[in-house]
């Protein structure tokens, strides 16, 4: 029987939420995250691209996979999402810091096997990862989603972390002439580069353009 994952906070604790929404927001905000395992005691952590489902977290990769064979086997895992959103300068090099939203969701995968509950899932994963693009894409065909297993784990164990405000000086070093605050960060899309064997005159898709 695997032991309960232990999500208290002994760190700074009052940086911990257990708020359901914030762990949905988190993760639907990102794209990838790294999920690890431990096989024969030697420990592997994994990126992964990822979506939600409602209540539970969407993972695929190849049927040959070691990491999707171990994990459809039931071994338990650990699904960490992290959104860097700054960097604090401090007047010290200890009290310097970043401002983050981190997510670790624990437990033990299923395969989603129906046929049709894997096809919307794995269009719920393409939608998510490249929006729009859904509705332009043909449709896989069986050998392709043969090659593909599409996991489930559920947002029931979890723990989540924020840092975030501004720099947290000791009372002698406030005084210091040093500027200090955050530096915001974001990730943002870049121009979009055209495949080299495009058909000539095919038009940049209305969601790849970016809005003024």
């Amino acid at each position: 029987m695997t032991a309960k994952a232990d999500t208290r906070l002994r760190r700074i604790p009052d940086k911990g939420s257990k708020d359901e929404q914030l762990a949905r927001d988190i993760i639907d905000e990102a794209r990838i995250c790294h999920v690890g395992f431990t096989v024969d005691e030697q420990p592997y952590v994994v990126p992964m691209a990822i979506a939600r489902d409602g209540d539970r977290i969407l993972l695929h990769g190849s049927v040959v996979s070691r990491l999707i064979t171990n994990l459809a086997g039931g071994l338990p895992c650990c699904v960490t999402v992290t959104h860097l959103d700054g960097l604090v300068y401090a007047r010290s090099a200890f009290n310097s810091s970043m401002n983050y939203r981190s997510l670790m969701v624990f437990g033990s995968a299923e395969i989603i096997a129906d046929p049709e509950e894997k096809e919307r899932g794995l269009d719920i994963l393409v939608e998510h990862l490249l929006p729009g693009r859904l509705s332009e894409l043909r449709k896989s065909t069986r050998k392709e989603l043969n090659a593909t297993t599409l996991l489930s784990l559920p947002l029931a164990t979890f723990s989540i972390k924020v840092g975030e405000g501004p720099p947290d000086d000791t009372k002698s070093d406030v005084d210091t002439p040093i500027w200090a605050g955050v530096v915001p960060l974001k990730m943002q899309q870049g121009e979009p580069q055209a495949a080299p064997d495009m058909v000539s005159g095919t038009p940049l898709p209305a969601y790849l353009r970016k809005s003024d």
